[in-house]
C-alpha cells in the first residue's frame, strides 16, 4: 500500500513524545525519534507517507512481520472472551501456549514459566539456577546482551552494563569464541573452540567450581554481532557444566522462534541446556511475553518447595493467545523453513558478493534471517570502522551508513561496527532483494571512510 501523508497528525505525535516520553538508552535532548503512522508485513511508514523496509524487525522480534491478520484476530477474539486473568489459575490460552512452546524446545525443557519479556526471563533463570545449586556466582561472556534489568544488565558483556555494574551482582565475565577478533590468538575455528573452552574451564577453576551456579550464554550472540559459535563449543560448555554441577542456561530471546532458520538456535548445535530463555519472536512482539523453559531436574527442585518468584502478568491471556496464533502461523505457513531457505539461497550469497566489492566489509556471519556485516576501516589490520563504543563525531562513519540506508527506504539495525540483516522471517524474496540493493548503496558510503 502507499500511505497518505498526515503531517499535522505526525507533528502532534512527535510533540507529545518529546514532551512526555522518556526513551531507553538515550540522552533525552539529543534524540529525534521518527513518528510512525503504521506498519504492515515487512514495512512501516511515517506521517509524511514514506515507507521503510524494516531490516531490523523492530528490535529483532517481528518474526512474522507487522499486523499478521491471524494473530491480530486471535488477540481480538481473546480480548472479547477473557481479556486478563491472574496467573495462579489454569487458562486455556496460557496452557496452550506452554504446550506449543514445550513441543518445540529441545530435550526435556517441558515446563514453561512465563514472564513479561526477555530481561525478566533471564532474571528468573538465574534465580532458579542459584536456588537449584545453592551457589552464588554466574558466568557470562563479554560481547553479550541479556537485558536491561539489574541482574540481566550485569550479565551483559557490552558497554550498556557499565553504568549499572554494581560489582556485587555475583557475575564473572569471560571471553567466548569469536575467531575474527580472537582473544586466544587462534588461527582456525578448531583452535578458537579448544582455546575458548580451556579459558572457560580455567576461569571456573580460579573462581572455585563449587561457587558457580550457572553459565549463561546467548546461543548465537545477537546484538554483539551474530557470532556463530564454532562446531563443538556449545557441546563443550555442556560437558563442563555437567562436570562441575553447573546449570547451563541458553538465552534464545533474540535467536529463537525461527530467526536462525530453526525453531531454536540450539537445534543447530544439537545441545540441550538446563534452562532456556525466550521472548521476542514467541508472538512477534505483538503483546509483551517472555519465559523460561525448564528441564525436568530443575523443575523437580520446586516440586514440593515453592519457587519464590512470580509476576502479576505471568502468562497474560492476550500475550499467550498471540503466541498460540504466532506459533501456529509459523507452522502452517512454513516460516521457519522459509527463513532457512532465503538465508542460504539469497542472503548469504548476496552478502558475500557485497563483501568482495566493498572494502568496508570485514566479515559476513549468520544463518537463516540472522546476519551481520562486520564493518572495518582497514581489511588487513581489521581496524573497526569506528572506535569501540564510539559516540558523537567518532561514530560518524556508522551514522552516515545508517542515514544512507534510511534515505533509500530501508531501516537498518546498526550496533557499533556492525550492521545486522534481520528482516521478518517471512519476508518475500523480492522484498529481501530490495533491501540488499539498498544495503549495497549504503556500504558505498561506508567505503568512503576506509583506508
Amino acid at each position: 500500500m502507499t500511505p497518505e501523508p498526515h503531517l499535522q497528525a505526525g507533528a502532534a505525535v512527535k510533540a507529545a513524545d518529546r514532551a512526555h516520553v522518556f526513551h531507553s538508552w538515550s540522552a533525552q535532548e539529543l534524540i529525534d525519534p521518527l513518528a510512525v503512522a503504521g506498519a504492515e508485513g515487512s514495512y512501516f511508514w511515517d506521517y509524511e507517507g514514506k515507507r521503510y523496509l524494516d531490516l531490523a524487525s523492530g528490535l529483532v522480534y517481528t518474526n512474522i512481520g507487522y499486523q499478521h491478520p491471524k494473530v491480530v484476530a486471535a488477540i481480538q477474539n481473546q480480548a472479547a472472551r477473557m481479556t486478563t486473568f491472574a496467573p495462579a489459575f489454569a487458562v486455556e490460552a496460557r496452557s496452550e501456549a506452554a504446550r506449543l512452546i514445550a513441543e518445540r524446545t529441545p530435550g526435556d525443557l517441558d515446563k514453561i514459566f512465563f514472564t513479561n519479556g526477555g530481561a525478566d526471563a533471564v532474571e528468573h533463570a538465574v534465580r532458579m539456577a542459584r536456588l537449584h545449586t545453592g551457589r552464588p556466582k554466574v558466568l557470562s561472556t563479554y560481547r553479550s546482551y541479556h537485558g536491561g534489568t539489574q541482574q540481566a544488565v550485569n550479565l551483559t558483556g557490552d558497554p550498556r552494563r557499565w553504568a549499572s555494574d554494581s560489582g556485587t551482582a555475583g557475575v564473572v565475565h569471560f571471553w567466548g569464541p569469536f575467531l575474527y577478533r580472537s582473544r586466544f590468538y587462534a588461527e582456525t575455528e578448531e583452535q578458537e573452540c579448544a582455546r575458548a573452552l580451556e579459558h572457560l574451564e580455567t576461569t571456573i577453576a580460579f573462581e572455585g567450581p563449587a561457587s558457580v551456579a550457572a553459565i549463561v550464554l546467548e546461543t548465537v550472540p545477537g546484538t554483539a554481532g551474530i557470532m556463530m559459535p564454532p562446531a563443538g563449543y556449545l557441546a563443550g560448555v555442556r560437558e563442563i557444566c555437567d562436570k562441575y554441577g553447573i546449570v547451563f542456561v541458553l538465552d534464545e530471546v533474540m535467536a529463537g522462534f525461527g530467526r536462525t532458520g530453526t525453531w531454536f538456535a540450539a537445534d543447530l548445535y544439537d545441545v540441550v541446556p538446563d534452562l532456556m530463555t525466550f521472548a521476542k519472536g514467541v508472538n512477534s512482539g505483538y503483546v509483551p511475553l517472555g519465559g523460561v523453559a525448564i528441564s525436568a531436574k530443575i523443575a523437580e527442585t520446586f516440586a514440593e518447595r515453592p519457587y519464590p518468584g512470580g509476576l502479576t502478568y505471568s502468562g497474560h491471556p492476550l500475550a499467550c493467545a498471540a503466541a498460540v496464533a504466532t506459533i501456529n502461523v509459523m507452522a502452517e505457513e512454513g516460516i521457519v523453513e522459509h527463513a532457512a531457505r532465503l538465508g542460504a539461497e539469497v542472503v548469504e550469497p548476496a552478502l558475500r558478493e557485497l563483501a568482495e566489492r566493498h572494502p568496508s566489509v570485514g566479515e559476513v556471519r549468520g544463518t537463516g534471517m540472522f546476519w551481520a556485516l562486520e564493518l572495518v576501516k582497514n581489511r588487513q589490520t581489521r581496524e573497526p570502522l569506528v572506535p569501540y563504543n564510539a559516540t558523537g563525531q567518532a561514530a560518524t562513519p556508522m551514522s552516515a551508513f545508517a542515514a544512507s540506508a534510511k534515505s533509500h527506504g530501508v531501516w537498518p539495525f546498526v550496533n557499533m561496527n556492525r550492521t545486522h540483516v534481520v528482516p521478518p522471517c517471512n519476508i518475500s524474496e523480492a522484498e529481501l532483494k530490495e533491501g540488499l540493493a539498498v544495503l549495497d548503496t549504503a556500504l558505498s558510503v561506508a567505503d568512503e571512510y576506509t583506508e
